[in-house]
Parts: structure tokens; sequence; C-alpha cells
């Protein structure tokens, strides 16, 4: 096959489907990430899947095919083994006159096509589809709630014991059963490829309930026979590297584990509860993209003030919201901007979420009583031009980190406080001396996270006079009429109508207003209405602002922020 020279990126810009800016942005994130250009086009929402198609055609005279429109026999699962389907983003969709037609993300994988007809001993022919494509078309020929669910019935013949009496013996002759070791991988398969960022294995009277957080949201996903509990439970402890013979205290433990070519990191908690003991499983992708700023969610104004307080060269940078508010991810994004060759960029976590190139991370250990404190006391001997806490917990930390940011440093770290406001009041109820804070912290960023609307069944409709009261939505600013955006449920969303999530910011300014009210000791409404005065875009009005951009939708945004009517 001689391969034309066009680059997939050169088609784009002559098809006129995409701008130079968005092809430079894709190729600054090929160039950390490597993935393919048209995936992330694609995930970045500047191209449409025909669009990317259509290119690939063109380029590499390679047919494409649109995988939501076939139906895949089940029968074509036993053609290849799972791991090979995952690794290699290749999935068979129909075989005709002793010719197996494959959808791949990459046709042009000509190691990957020999094997394949090694394998079955069948020719290959190789049709272009995009990875996400690929990948639901995977995740339906093998579907991990079937696979647990044959793994449950394989254990028909396994022996019913209670967990009150069980050996440790018992147990490790348990969790050794094939159709248990099955169980439990199907169970973690199928929350990595359905996006979930939790795993919960809830003991209840009857059985036992497995429910996967995606999007923020927790789902029912199957019940597991109450029988299996105790091998189920000691399985996934003795991978997470717990002791299985206690099981009263809580234990905290990690999973490492490959899947879809990607690496993947478990963080395995456990907690007795009165009909067992409960796990949640935190997923981390080690490999997970770093995001430009830009992708985050911020409205011009505030990415451009972001961009300012980055630039300076001292000076606190506080991250606010609830647990899951995606705080770490703007802590991580906001450090990738200022790695450059001339910064000693050092971290301290618990745990490390991401591991980035070329910045020093570092991790609280309880047990060797390396507390955030002495972390952050230790970085401060390094050297350090840019630092990052993941979490001021303490007053210790907080006078560390405030100290820090006077004598020369760029501080990053993250406040449990609910909105940017609040932040001021926090460090004082902490006891941190009002002229410190002053001194110290330049901005503050409050976030949330909202789902958006999945593009592939994306409609519009006209909003209604009663929503639009809701979010306070002006006469002014509605015009005529306004449409929002609703998913109607499909396939890539797996029903749900969202599918992803984006922040929605505010950007407080520690302007010499902001400092003043630090030294008179005021309240977070006091705060909060002099940083609106000197423009902040409050999280409800950069929330609006995406309802109307049909980016999310109004429910999802009164549900995480609460908006009150006007």
């Amino acid at each position: 096959m001689i391969l034309k020279t066009k680059k997939l990126g050169e088609i784009l810009l002559a098809r006129g489907v995409v701008t130079q800016e968005d092809l430079d942005k894709a190729l600054v994130e090929q160039s950390q990430t490597r993935d393919f250009l048209g995936q992330i086009l694609l995930r970045r929402g500047v191209i449409k899947k025909r669009d990317l198609a259509e290119a690939v055609e063109d380029q590499l005279g390679v047919p494409a095919v649109e995988l939501s429109e076939l139906s895949a026999p089940p029968e074509l699962g036993a053609l290849l083994p799972e791991s090979f389907v995952r690794t290699y983003r290749a999935v068979p969709f129909k075989v005709e006159d002793n010719v197996m037609h494959v959808a791949m993300s990459d046709p042009l994988n000509l190691s990957a096509i020999e094997s394949m007809r090694l394998v079955t001993g069948l020719q290959v022919r190789a049709f272009f589809a995009p990875e996400e494509d690929v990948l639901l078309a995977v995740n339906q020929l093998f579907d991990g709630r079937a696979a647990a669910y044959k793994a449950i019935e394989d254990t028909s013949g396994m022996a019913s014991e209670e967990s009150e009496t069980i050996t440790v013996r018992d147990l490790e002759r348990l969790v050794e059963d094939a159709p248990v070791v099955r169980l439990v991988d199907s169970v973690i398969q199928g929350a990595i490829t359905g996006s979930a960022s939790d795993i919960h294995v809830e003991p209840r009277e009857e059985d036992v309930r497995v429910r996967y957080r995606v999007d923020g949201i927790l789902y029912d996903m199957m019940q597991i026979p109450k029988r299996l509990q105790p091998a189920v439970i000691s399985r996934i402890k003795i991978m997470a590297g717990m002791d299985i013979a206690e099981r009263r205290l809580p234990q905290d433990g990690r999973i490492g584990i490959e899947s879809n070519n990607r690496d993947y990191d478990l963080r395995v908690s456990t907690l007795l509860t009165l009909f067992g003991e409960k796990i949640v499983m935190r997923i981390l992708d080690k490999s997970s993209v770093l995001l430009q700023l830009e992708d985050l969610g911020f409205l011009p104004e505030q990415e451009e003030l972001v961009k300012s307080l980055i630039a300076k060269p001292y000076g606190m940078i506080l991250s606010t919201g609830p647990t899951g508010s995606g705080k770490t991810t703007t802590l991580y994004t906001a450090l990738s901007r200022v790695n450059r060759e001339d910064n000693n960029i050092i971290t301290i976590e618990d745990p490390v979420e991401y591991q980035l190139a070329n910045i020093n991370q570092s991790q609280v250990n309880i047990a060797a009583d390396i507390t955030f404190a002495r972390g952050l006391r230790a970085i401060l001997r390094q050297d350090p031009d840019v630092i990052m806490v993941g979490e001021i917990r303490d007053r210790e930390t907080a006078d560390i980190a405030v100290h820090a940011a006077l004598t020369g440093h760029l501080v990053f770290s993250s406040l449990h406080t609910n909105d940017a406001a609040s932040t001021m009041p926090r460090l004082l109820d902490m006891g941190v001396e009002p002229f410190l804070i002053a001194s110290s912290v330049i901005g503050v960023i409050g976030q949330r996270l909202v789902r958006v609307v999945c593009r592939n069944c994306k409609t519009t409709y006209e909003a209604e006079q009663g929503l639009l009261d809701q979010l306070g939505i002006s006469q002014k600013r509605r015009g005529e009429h306004v449409t929002f955006a609703r998913g109607t449920g499909c396939q890539v969303c797996a029903s749900r109508g969202y599918r992803g999530r984006t922040g929605v910011f505010e950007v407080m300014r520690v302007s010499e207003q902001i400092k003043h009210l630090v030294m008179e000791g005021k309240s977070a409404p006091e705060f909060r209405e002099a940083a609106v005065g000197e423009g902040m875009i409050l999280m409800q009005e950069c929330g609006v602002q995406k309802v109307v951009e049909g980016v999310t939708s109004p429910e999802e945004v009164l549900r995480v922020l609460r908006v009150e009517e006007e």
C-alpha cells in the first residue's frame, strides 16, 4: 500500500471544518499525549465523526464504517480475545466469504491485522471508525455485566458459607476460584469501560449491590448473591494488599491494573457496615490527558484573569469547592502552564493522582509521619520555584504555605469552602493572621462540575417561563426566545443524556479592597459583594451562560448550583 503524503490536519483545513487555531491547539495536545490527531479534534468537539471519516478515507484510502448503524452478532466476540480487541482498538463486525471485516481506529496497524489473520485463519479487511465508536462496540460485544452474571452463574456449585464463621483458610480457597476472579475482574473492567470514577461494593441484607459513579452520579449496576459476599470482598482485599483476616477495622490499599492499553490505579478503602464490609474503589487513570486551561470551562474573561494570576512570580492561588468539584484537575492544569525548564516545581499530595512530566511529586504518608505540613517544610529546603500543596487542612499547613508565598514562591493549593468569597473567612477561622493572608493570597478560584449534554443525542427546545425565572435570566437577555439543550439518551451516553463534565467557575482577584476586608475580618457576603462590584462573575452566572450556550441543561445547573429564583 502506497501511503498518501497529505496530512490529516491539512485535509481538514482544506475542507474548512477546522481553523488554524483549532489545529494548533490540537497539535500541542498531541505532542503531549501522542494521541491520534483526529481523536483529539473529536474529543474537543471541533469536528464531527463524519468529517473525520471522510478525511481519513481521503488521506489513507481506507473505507470508513458507521458502527452505530450496525449490529454485530454476539458470536463475533469469540473470534478474537477481548484483551487483543481492547489493546488494538479493533472490533470485528462482519464475516463474509472467509473475510473478516474489522473496524479499527488505526487501520494502518499492519502487525495487528496480521495477528488477527493468524488467530482467526480469516482474511482481514480493515475499515476506519473513530476510537470512541470502536470502544463502544467493544463494550457491547464484551458487556461487563454479562460477563459478571456469567461468572455468578458459574459459582452455583460453590458452598454457601456465612461471613461471620468463615475462616481465613476458607477465604483463601474461595478467592482462588476462577469464577470469583472473573466476577471481580468484570466489575472493575465494566467500571473502567463505562468511564466510572468510583466503584461501590455494598453488602445488604439479601445481596451485595454494585454501583458505579459516572459523571458524579451513582448508578446501580448489578446485584451479587449474598453467598458470594465473603469471596468477592476478600478477592478485592487481596488484590489491594489488605489483611483479609481483619474484618472490623477500616483498611486502605491500592490495585494497579492495565486496561485498554492504559494504566489505572485503584485506591481501595473498606468500612464495616451492618451487613458486612463495604468497599469503595476510586479509579485513577494514570495516563489521563492533562487538560489545557481553555478546556476546563472558564468563560473568556475568567480565563484571562486566571492566566494573569498564574503568570505572577509569587503569591498563593487557591482552588475551592467541595470534594469532587475538580479542584485537583484545575491545580494540575495550572502547574502544566508554568512547567518550564527554568522552574523547579514540587508537590505534596494525598494521594498523587496523576503523574506529571518534569514535576517532582511527593505524597502524604501518615504511617511515616509525613503530613502536608511536614512535607511542605521539606519542600522549602529543596530550592523550589513553584509549590503545590494538595489541600490546606489545618493552621500549621496554612501558615507554612502563606510564608512560602511571602518568600518568593508561587504556591497552588485547595481549600474546602463553598465559594471563592468564603475562602478568606475560612483562613481567618483557621487562625492565620489577617496581614499574612492579605499579603500572600493573590487569587481564589471557586468551582463546581456540571454534566455536559451528550453531543450524539442532543436536541434543543424553547425555554419555558418557569425555567427562565429559576435561572434568573433577565427579560433583556432573553430577547425574543431562548433555547435550551437536553439529551434524549442513546448508546453513546448509556441512555443518560449526558456524557462528560465541565467546570463552572468564579475567579476572585485579591484587590486592595479585598485586602482591606481581610484586615477588618469581614464575612463571606461582604467579600462576595465587593468582588462582584469589581467584576467577578459568580458560578451561577457561569452556569447559566453554559445553559444558554447549550453545553449543559438547566436541570443540571439547578441541581449542582441550586440557583435561587430572583
